[in-house]
């Protein structure tokens, strides 16, 4: 347990760092290649293969491939829509994947390590994009993430009986899903009330978002957690003590923040200017 809370402890400090501590771009972008090149190499160790003996070193060359991609969205914006577009219809095919699952595991073959490019890469590059609107706002979507994960463990604990996915996530019910959609509405409404002034049709947009946003969150885990288990595999890596690897940590965030991101986006695109 001590080894879990220091390593949080030391996530928290490196990305509130990168976060509030510069106006400077380069830490957070810094940031997000080195976690899109982690994250590739736990993604490809995933993987269906043949030949086990030359997982790791394929798995360094995918990593660096990954953070190649992302590099070049992050430059060029073009790029990360197209990722977004590409991500979010994934994540909408994944839902019936993970309904399917185990009677359909169809998915899982070579197609994989193209998603994981796209992923990955919408991800980090979603993330960057809502920093770059404001420090603020990528606090909101973590919050948001946090919120929904942390009131689904406790109250799931507490109440939970209905298992959600119990053939993917067998510690996840239904009545913990309700709990964290309840406690990211508490942080939906205090951020409303408090910091936004906008009319209610947008208010009720902005709200649809947040929800869109925090059911994609439970996705994602969902999604990552059967990968895992269709793998045979518990944690993605072990790059961080007591937590695992870089996609256990942020694999709400992958169908998360795409989904916010480009969300953000069309409502400027309309005139909802967050």
């Amino acid at each position: 347990m001590l080894e879990r809370i220091i390593t949080a402890l030391v996530l928290v400090a490196v990305v509130l760092s990168c976060m509030f501590a510069t106006q400077s771009q380069y830490p957070m972008f810094v940031l997000m290649i080195v976690a899109a090149g982690v994250a590739g190499y736990e993604w490809f160790k995933l993987m269906p293969r043949k030949n086990k003996n030359l997982v790791k070193p394929f798995a360094w060359g995918y990593g660096l491939a990954t953070a190649a991609l992302a590099t070049l969205a992050l430059y060029f914006n073009d790029i990360a829509l197209l990722l977004w577009a590409a991500s979010i219809f994934t994540w909408i095919l994944s839902i019936f994947w993970v309904k399917s699952y185990p009677g359909y595991d169809g998915w899982y073959n070579q197609s994989l390590n193209v998603i994981g490019f796209i992923l990955i890469s919408a991800a980090v590059t979603a993330i960057f994009s809502v920093w770059n609107s404001s420090p603020w706002w990528l606090m909101y979507l973590f919050l948001l993430v946090w919120g929904a994960d942390s009131g689904a463990y406790f109250v799931g604990r507490k109440l939970g009986k209905r298992k959600l996915a119990p053939d993917v996530s067998p510690n996840k019910s239904v009545e913990g899903l309700y709990g964290g959609i309840v406690t990211a509405m508490i942080i939906v409404v205090a951020v409303e009330v408090v910091y936004l002034d906008l009319t209610l049709a947008q208010h009720i947009l902005f709200l649809i978002l947040s929800i869109v946003t925090v059911f994609s969150s439970v996705l994602g885990d969902l999604f990552e957690s059967m990968i895992k288990r269709r793998a045979g595999i518990k944690d993605s890596g072990r790059i961080l003590p007591g937590h695992g690897g870089v996609l256990d940590r942020i694999d709400s965030l992958l169908a998360a923040a795409p989904i916010f991101a480009a969300g953000m986006y069309v409502l400027k695109l309309i005139g909802v200017d967050l």
